[in-house]
């Protein structure tokens, strides 16, 4: 189990408990995180779950995969630490990591 804080384009924070295994998309889904919309429910077929990742974490990440890499052409001020949150599976290693949400998403 890790805990996971999601951060809003104004800076709001909500912290929650995530299961090892599901993605980070499926924690703020079941919690109802603002400017996470994952319209494919999770496919990797849209961009609507796209995050910024906390860098200290990117290196704990899976590096993306091309469909990954793919959708996020279709996402907006994509950056170097841009995933979509669909693709991220979570672990104990991810304990304590931030994404923030694009303003465009809100």
């Amino acid at each position: 189990m890790a805990k996971i804080t999601y951060i809003d384009h104004t800076g709001t924070e909500r912290t929650l408990e995530a299961k090892n295994g599901e993605s980070v998309m499926e924690v703020a889904i079941k919690n109802s995180v603002p400017g996470i919309d994952a319209d494919c429910g999770g496919a990797c077929a849209c961009a609507t779950c796209h995050v910024y990742v906390d860098e200290a974490y990117l290196g704990k990440l899976s590096p993306p995969e091309a469909m990954e890499t793919s959708m996020l052409d279709f996402a907006e001020n994509v950056r170097d630490n841009s995933r979509l949150s669909c693709q991220i599976s979570v672990s104990d290693e991810l304990d304590g990591m931030k994404v923030t949400t694009p303003e465009s998403q809100h």
